[in-house]
Parts: C-alpha cells; structure tokens; sequence
C-alpha cells in the first residue's frame, strides 16, 4: 500500500492493457499467394493461441473447422510468434523478428497497424494488417495520473514503432519504446528504476504473459485481471478486477488516502500516550485517563480506520 501510494513512475504495456485488445483484420497482403489460402493458414497457425491477435485471425476466417487440417507441433515463440505444422507444411506466423530467425526475407508494410508475417516451408507468402483500438478511459487514466503527481509515464509494447507512436501520441504518454521483445521490456524497466526520483516508486501495468518479468521486477506491478493472462496475474501485486485503466487511479488513490489514515492513527495514538505519560510523571493524571490512553485511543483508531473501507467502496462502485 504504501509502495503504491508513492508512486512517480507507471509504465504501460499497450495491447490489452492501453487498448481493447480486440483486433480485427483490415487488410491482406498475399506475395505471390492466395489470399484466402493466406488467411486460412494463419488461422490454422493461430487456432490453439490465446492472444488477442489469434482471435482476430481466427474470426477473419470463421470457416477455419471446414478445410479439415491437421495441426501438429505448435510451438508459441515470446516475442516472436507461433510455428506449427499444418497438413505437412511449416508454417510461422509473427513478426519480423521471427521472420529474421528463420532467415525469410520479408515485406515492409506502411499500414499503420500490427503486422503480421507469414511464411511457408521457409518462403515468405504474405502479411496481414490488423488493428487495435483504444479502450474508453485510458486518455483519461493518463490525464489523472497526472493530476496524482505521476511525473513519468511510459509505454513498452512489442509492437512496430508506427503504431506505438501513434497511440503514445494520443494519449499524451512521456516516452515509447517499440519492438521490444519480453527481455527488453525487462532491461529498460531497470533502466527507468535507476533514473527515478528517490522516494518515488515505479508500477509496471500489463496483461499478457510476457508482462510477468517486468511485473515481478517493478516496484509494484499491476495485472489486469479480465483480459489478464494466469501468468500476469501471479506475477502482480496488484490486480484490477475490470480492464479498465482508469482502476489504477482508483488503486493509487485509495492506497494515498489508506496512508493518509495510517499516519493520522501513529500520530494521534502516540500524542495521546505522551500526553499522558508526562501528566502521569507530574501526577497530574489518574486511571480513567490511562485507560483512555490505552483502549480510548485504540477505538478511536480503529473507527478511524473503517474510513477506508468507506472510501474503497466508493471507488469500487
């Protein structure tokens, strides 16, 4: 509570955490293949994934079940992608970076959106543009934390640097960094824990399972507890029961205001009992006020307390 409550620095995963999660394909991009084949193949690739991603595949194809497949040895790559063996043929889809490992010479794509790559049997067949949009409340979420004091905001995201800058920019974020696999998430978050303000904490917010390193290694890490992976939500010690980002300034304002009553009971419960104990040493005081001292103050303390169960129900509702 307290490590929340100092928080300067909040670091953001973007895909389902600052966006829905909800894709949908808005374009295909065959290389010298059919489109529909393209899109059944990663569909296919896609079928056993629970990324946010897979379903947005598997929805621009919905007769997937009919073409009578044979998925075996699939393999999800962090950070890269998925490679299976459908009907006999390897296929990889992810990103460029899962293209370079297996040493496909792939297309660049000036669609701003997520882009997806594609390769059969070590030949690049195409890419799929799809796109994600930005949840309800999170330009709101960004503008109170600011207004809480959070003097840092940044977003790590795996995505290309196009779409990550673009949703930075309109939510007013500090700083991006793109294209960043699970460990480079892990690195710049030790690189922003080095640089922060003393007595200022950092809180790490991500859903997916390539969060949970940064989750841990964070000051405080916040998991979403919807969209939020089992992995995620382990490896935080904060989770939010709804998606919804605009709950982390809830969290943080409970946390500040539980503190505030903390420090109002040490204050008010050693006062008393100072107070007290030099009447006691002058003899000016008697029993009732000892027991005042003693079972008064700690009444008044707990009655105090109760104020922040008050003040979390009306955050919760």
């Amino acid at each position: 509570m307290d490590t929340l409550a100092r928080v300067g620095t909040v670091v953001f995963d973007k895909t389902g955490t600052l966006t829905r999660g909800e894709f949908e394909v808005t374009s295909v991009h065959p290389d010298d293949f059919d489109e529909t084949e393209l899109l059944h193949l990663a569909a296919h690739v896609e079928h056993f994934s629970t990324h946010p991603i897979g379903e947005a595949l598997r929805t621009a194809f919905p007769n997937e079940a009919t073409h009578g497949c044979k998925i075996t040895d699939v393999e999800e790559i962090a950070g890269h992608g998925i490679r299976a063996n459908v009907s006999g043929c390897t296929v990889c889809v992810g990103n460029s970076k899962m293209m370079d490992a297996i040493g496909v010479k792939w297309n660049n794509c000036h669609s701003i959106g997520t882009i997806i790559h594609v390769a059969v049997d070590g030949k690049y067949v195409g890419h799929v543009v799809i796109n994600d949009r930005l949840k309800d409340d999170s330009a709101q979420a960004v503008k109170s934390l600011k207004r809480l004091g959070v003097d840092h905001m940044v977003m790590l995201t795996g995505d290309r640097k196009e779409v990550a800058f673009d949703v930075a920019k309109k939510l007013g974020l500090d700083t991006c960094y793109a294209e960043l696999m699970p460990a480079d998430k892990v690195r710049y978050v030790e690189q922003l824990l080095a640089t922060k303000t003393e007595n200022k904490t950092l809180a790490f917010v991500g859903d997916g399972i390539n969060d949970a390193p940064v989750l841990k290694r964070a000051d405080i890490g916040i998991a979403m507890g919807g969209l939020g992976s089992d992995a995620a939500i382990e490896a935080a010690d904060v989770v939010l029961m709804t998606d919804e980002p605009s709950r982390v300034v809830d969290a943080i304002k409970i946390s500040k205001k539980t503190m505030t009553i903390v420090k109002q009971n040490i204050i008010f419960a050693i006062s008393i009992k100072l107070i007290v104990l030099i009447l006691s040493a002058i003899g000016i005081s008697n029993m009732w006020q000892a027991v005042f001292a003693d079972v008064g103050v700690s009444i008044l303390a707990i009655l105090n307390a109760l104020r922040a169960l008050y003040l979390s129900l009306i955050h919760i509702s």
